[in-house]
C-alpha cells in the first residue's frame, strides 16, 4: 500500500503505512496536531489512528503534551468518548488508537442538514451533561468542548480530542503564554485568565455548543476572534431560537462566572424535570447524509473552527436582541487585543466598598457566642493581605505596610510602613517578635507584636531569600551561602554553604521548627537530595537521596512529605512520607496527576489541591486516597485543615470549607473581588485557623472571620 499524501490542514509529505501493528487505510481528517486515519487491527476491527506531524515528533515538549492527551483520554469512561485501544507516545511518530464510532460531527451535521429538533437539542444537551461528569469525575477538564469535538453516535453524543495543550490552536496569545481553545467556544475565565480553568468552563462550552446546535450559530457570534473575546466576557449570549423549555438552563450555562453555572449533575437532575427532554431513544440525527468525515474518534482533528454562517444552514439568523456592534467599538476591541494581549485587557467588576469598620454577622441567638466580622485595615490598592497568627493577634501585611488586627472583633491594633513593595508572604512571630516580609535585599527589620514599633533592624549582604524555621531566620546568600540569624536579636548565629548544594534554597514548616530543608534534583529526574539543615546550629541534621523528582510540603511528628513530580510538566503524580530516624519511605500514588500541585498535611492525612480546582485527601497510613472533590475553585490557596474541615481560599475572595471525613463542600463565603478581577496573584493567602474562628482575606481588602463550628451558616 502505498504511502497517502495529507491534503487537509497541517499538510505534509509521505505519511506512513502503519501505526504500530494498524494499518492506516485514509486519511478521516487533519489538524494542527496530526493527521487522523481510518486503521485497521490484525482482527479486522475498524480504529481511529491520530499520528502526530512529523515536525512536532521532534520536539520533546510535545511529546509530552501529547503523552497527557493520551493519559487523559484513557482515564475516560468509553460510555461517554471512544476508548483508547493502543497508543505509543514514544514512537518516531506518535501515534493513539481508538474505537471507531460512526457517526457525524456535530458540526457536520448541523452545516449539511441546519439546526436540530428541540426534542433532539434536549437528547444533546442530557448526553452532553452525563459525558462532562464522567469527564469531570476522573479529574479531566477538556478545555476545548466545541461542535466538532462531538460525535453524534447512535447512543448518544461522545466527546472526543483531549489534546488540550497544543502548539497551533489559536492564533491568540496573552502576556503568559499561547490561549488555549476556540473563541466563539470558550468561557470568560478562559481570555481573562487561560492557565486558570477549572470544570465550569466546560460548562459554559456546552451552553455555547447547545446554542450552535440549535441554531446553526453560537450565542457570541462575529467574523472576528478579537471581537467574540470582547462579547464573551462583556455581552449577554443571543438565545434566540434556543428551545423555551431549555433557554434558561443555557443560559445558566453560560453565566460570566463560573461559580454561577450550574454542575452536570444539576443539569441532569433539572433536565428530568422537563419532561419530554429525557427519554432514553437512541441519538439518530434527522435527515442524516454520507456526510465525509463521519466516524472519527477521539484522535480526531483539532482544527481552529469559527461559528457557521447563518447561509450553510437552513433559514436565516434572527436579528435576535443583540445586533452587531459599532464599528468603532470593534476597532477599539482589536487594539486592546493587538496591543497588549487579552490578559491586558481591564475587564470590569464592581469596586470593593468599606470604610475600615468592621461589620459582623450572625443570627441573635449565636451571637454571644460568637461574631464574625469583616474589615478593611487599610485603604487603596495591594489585593489580598497575607496574614498569620501570633502574640494573640492576626498579623497581616500588604505592599508597604503591615498591620496587627484583633481576632476576636477585627479592630485594627496598630500599622507600621514597610519598605516591601510586591508580594512576599505573611509578617510571622519568630523570637517573640514580629518579622515582617522582605523584598530580599540587604535589610531585615523586627517589630513589636504590642505596638509595631521596631525592635531591631540589620544590614546584611546582599541575600536573595528569608525564610523562619522556628526562631532563627535563614537567609539565603548571593553567592550560595546561608546565614542564620537570631529571630528575637538580629545576630548571625551561623554562616556556611550547603554540602552538595550550588545556590541555596530553603524551605521550612511550621510542624518542625528545628528544621530548615533544600533540595535538590539530579540532572535525569530520578532522584532528589535532601539536606536537612539545624536551624540553630546550621549544622546537617541529616543527609538522603530519595527516588523521583520531589518537592516538600510538610514535615511533622518526624516525618517529611513530598510531591513527587512527572518530569514533563511537574504534575504531582504521588505522595512521599519519609521518616529519617529509619529510612522508611512510603509512596501512594494519586489515581489522577494534579497540575501545579499544592498540598498540606493533617495527621496522618495529605490534602493535594491541583490548579485546576481537584482536592484529593490521601491517607498515608492506609496507602488509599479518602476522598476526592471537584472545587471548581482554579489556582486556589494552599490547603489549611483542622479536625474537621479543610479550607482553601479563591481568586475571587471566596472561602470554602470541605468536610474532612466526606470530602463534602459544606459552605462557602460570597465573593470579594474588589476593582481588579483581571489581575490575579501567583499565590493565594491562606486561611489561618484560630480555634473556632477561621480568617481569610479577599481581593478588596477584607480580612475577615467566619465560625468553623458552622460554615453551612456562611
Amino acid at each position: 500500500m502505498a504511502p497517502r499524501r495529507n491534503t487537509g490542514a497541517g499538510a505534509e509529505a509521505d505519511l506512513p503505512e502503519y501505526a504500530g501493528h494498524y494499518r492506516l487505510e485514509s486519511c478521516l481528517g487533519a489538524g494542527g496536531m496530526g493527521v487522523v486515519h481510518l486503521a485497521r487491527s490484525t482482527s479486522g476491527r475498524q480504529l481511529a489512528v491520530k499520528v502526530v506531524h512529523a515536525e512536532f515528533a521532534r520536539d520533546p515538549e510535545f511529546r509530552g503534551r501529547f503523552r497527557q492527551e493520551v493519559a487523559a483520554a484513557r482515564r475516560v469512561s468509553g460510555a461517554f468518548t471512544a476508548s483508547v485501544v493502543d497508543a505509543d507516545p514514544e514512537a518516531e511518530r506518535p501515534w493513539m488508537a481508538t474505537l471507531f464510532i460512526p457517526g457525524p460531527t456535530l458540526s457536520d451535521h448541523v452545516k449539511r442538514n441546519g439546526p436540530m429538533a428541540p426534542a433532539q437539542v434536549r437528547r444533546l444537551m442530557a448526553g452532553l451533561a452525563e459525558a462532562l461528569r464522567d469527564i469531570h469525575r476522573v479529574g479531566v477538564v477538556h478545555r476545548d468542548l466545541k461542535p466538532s469535538n462531538v460525535l453524534l453516535a447512535e447512543d448518544g453524543p461522545k466527546v472526543i480530542d483531549f489534546g488540550i495543550s497544543r502548539p497551533a490552536d489559536s492564533e491568540l496569545r496573552t502576556e503568559t503564554g499561547k490561549l488555549i481553545g476556540t473563541p466563539p467556544f470558550m468561557a470568560p475565565e478562559q481570555f481573562r485568565r487561560p492557565r486558570e480553568v477549572g470544570p465550569a468552563a466546560d460548562i459554559f462550552a456546552l451552553g455555547s455548543v447547545l446554542v450552535h446546535a440549535a441554531t446553526g450559530r453560537g450565542p457570541f457570534d462575529s467574523d472576528s476572534p478579537y471581537v467574540v473575546a470582547y462579547q464573551v466576557v462583556h455581552d449577554d449570549p443571543d438565545l434566540t431560537g434556543v428551545p423555551d423549555d431549555l433557554a434558561s438552563l443555557v443560559e445558566r450555562c453560560l453565566a460570566k462566572e463560573p461559580e454561577d453555572r450550574p454542575t452536570p449533575d444539576e443539569l441532569m437532575r433539572e433536565l428530568r424535570s422537563v419532561s419530554a427532554s429525557y427519554d432514553t431513544q437512541a441519538f439518530i440525527p434527522a435527515q442524516r447524509t454520507d456526510e465525509p468525515g463521519a466516524g472519527a474518534a477521539a484522535a480526531r482533528t483539532d482544527e481552529a473552527e469559527g461559528v457557521e454562517p447563518a447561509a450553510d444552514a437552513p433559514g436565516a439568523r434572527p436579528a435576535g436582541r443583540r445586533l452587531r456592534r459599532r464599528l468603532g467599538v470593534a476597532a477599539g476591541v482589536f487594539g486592546l487585543l493587538a496591543g497588549g494581549g487579552l490578559a491586558s485587557m481591564a475587564w470590569s467588576d464592581q469596586a470593593g466598598g468599606g470604610n475600615g469598620t468592621a461589620r459582623t454577622t450572625g443570627s441573635p441567638a449565636t451571637a454571644a457566642a460568637f461574631r464574625a466580622w469583616a474589615v478593611k485595615p487599610v485603604t487603596g490598592s495591594g489585593g489580598a493581605p497575607e496574614c498569620s497568627a501570633g502574640a494573640g493577634r492576626l498579623l497581616c501585611a500588604r505592599p508597604g505596610v503591615v498591620f496587627a488586627v484583633d481576632p476576636s472583633d477585627g479592630s485594627l491594633l496598630w500599622r507600621r510602613a514597610v519598605a516591601t513593595t510586591r508580594w512576599s508572604g505573611p509578617p510571622v512571630l519568630a523570637g517573640g517578635l514580629v518579622q515582617p516580609p522582605s523584598d530580599h535585599g540587604r535589610s531585615l527589620q523586627a517589630l513589636d507584636p504590642a505596638t509595631g514599633k521596631p525592635a531591631w533592624q540589620r544590614t546584611f549582604s546582599a541575600y536573595s531569600g528569608v525564610l523562619r524555621a522556628g526562631d532563627t531566620l535563614v537567609l539565603t546568600g548571593t553567592d550560595g551561602t546561608a546565614t542564620g540569624v537570631d529571630a528575637a536579636t538580629g545576630r548571625t548565629k551561623w554562616h556556611r554553604r550547603v554540602p552538595g548544594q550550588g545556590t541555596a534554597g530553603f524551605t521550612a514548616f511550621a510542624g518542625d521548627d528545628d528544621h530548615a530543608y533544600t533540595t535538590t534534583v539530579s540532572a535525569d529526574g530520578s532522584t532528589t537530595r535532601v539536606v536537612a539543615v539545624d536551624a540553630d546550629t546550621g549544622a546537617v541534621a541529616w543527609d538522603a537521596r530519595l527516588k523521583g523528582t520531589l518537592r516538600p510540603v510538610a514535615a511533622q511528628d518526624g516525618s517529611v512529605f513530598f510531591l513527587s513530580l512527572s518530569s514533563t510538566y511537574g504534575y504531582a503524580d504521588a505522595v512521599v512520607r519519609y521518616r529519617p530516624g529509619s529510612a522508611a519511605t512510603r509512596r501512594v500514588a494519586l489515581p489522577v496527576p494534579r497540575e501545579d500541585p499544592q498540598a498540606t498535611v493533617a495527621g496522618h492525612v495529605v490534602h493535594v489541591l491541583g490548579a485546576a480546582g481537584s482536592l484529593d485527601a490521601i491517607d498515608m497510613d492506609s496507602g488509599k486516597r479518602m476522598w476526592h472533590l471537584e472545587t471548581s475553585v482554579s489556582r486556589g490557596s494552599l490547603p489549611v485543615a483542622d479536625a474537621e474541615h479543610v479550607y482553601v481560599s479563591a481568586a475571587d475572595g471566596r472561602l470554602l470549607a470541605v468536610d474532612a471525613r466526606s470530602g463534602r463542600l459544606v459552605g462557602q463565603t460570597p465573593a470579594r473581588i474588589g476593582g481588579a478581577a483581571d489581575r490575579v496573584p501567583a499565590v493565594l493567602p491562606e486561611p489561618v485557623v484560630l480555634g473556632r474562628r477561621v480568617c481569610a482575606t479577599a481581593p478588596d481588602g477584607t480580612v475577615f472571620t467566619v465560625d468553623g463550628r458552622d460554615p453551612a451558616g456562611w
